[in-house]
């Protein structure tokens, strides 16, 4: 098991931000198996923080991608920002940066390889987020955004929001050699302005949820996010002779 880090100058380094309150930056450390096991009053975990992060991260990257692109329609946008701020992509950029040391875990997530899985390092990414922005503002969490992130939203090519689902149809097929399927699992808010949030499935796993506007658009962003993930992964792939 790894040793808690009491000095974060490293990982400040790192995210390029230093913090004025550090119980701030260990709240963003702390996974939720690692709180269920310290007694009462139990610590607050990192799940807040990571609400609040993901909120950030998604209007940062927005805007410097609508900016990029200034042509380009909602649609596309949406599923070209999907490319940075998916699970698959933040848990890449997080094993580069080596930040998982400094997850607090618990002891059977830590057994199960914890600091590896990609939601864990994800969800941990955007709860740093939502720290800085916290402990400084909204500029202080677009600098740190724009450090970690900046090279990959200055490379990021523009897709078409109706290719996805075709494309993890294909991909889903040749590894898994299974079709995905679609439900909506929960629609939100009232009949004018309502939200739907879509699953898609591959074989008898979830791989990917998300919300849209209309069932045809949450289908699209699910199948993006299942995509993202499904390329990330060596699931399917042949396995490699020594």
């Amino acid at each position: 098991m790894a040793d808690v880090v009491a000095d974060y100058t490293e990982l400040e380094a790192v995210l390029g931000y230093s913090f004025k309150d550090h119980a701030l930056l260990e709240t963003a450390l702390r996974h939720p198996s690692w709180c269920n096991e310290q007694g009462e009053p139990r610590p607050e975990d990192n799940e807040r923080f990571e609400f609040l992060g993901d909120a950030v991260l998604d209007l940062v990257v927005s805007h410097r991608v609508m900016t990029r692109f200034p042509k380009a329609h909602e649609g596309d946008l949406s599923v070209t920002r999907q490319q940075i701020v998916s699970e698959a992509a933040l848990s890449e950029v997080a094993k580069q940066l080596q930040i998982g040391k400094w997850i607090l875990l618990g002891k059977g997530e830590e057994r199960s390889g914890g600091r590896d899985k990609p939601k864990i390092l994800a969800d941990m990414f955007e709860a740093l987020i939502g720290a800085v922005y916290l402990d400084g503002d909204y500029r202080s969490a677009w600098d740190m955004i724009d450090r970690v992130l900046g090279a990959r939203i200055a490379s990021v090519e523009l897709k078409n929001f109706y290719d996805f689902k075709t494309r993890l149809q294909e991909t889903s097929q040749a590894r898994l050699k299974s079709t995905p399927t679609y439900h909506v699992v929960q629609e939100l808010g009232p009949d004018h302005d309502k939200r739907f949030v879509v699953a898609v499935t591959i074989g008898a796993e979830e791989w990917a949820r998300a919300v849209g506007k209309s069932k045809k658009e949450a289908e699209q962003m699910a199948a993006a996010e299942a995509h993202f993930r499904l390329e990330a992964s060596d699931v399917g792939l042949p396995i490699k002779k020594r």
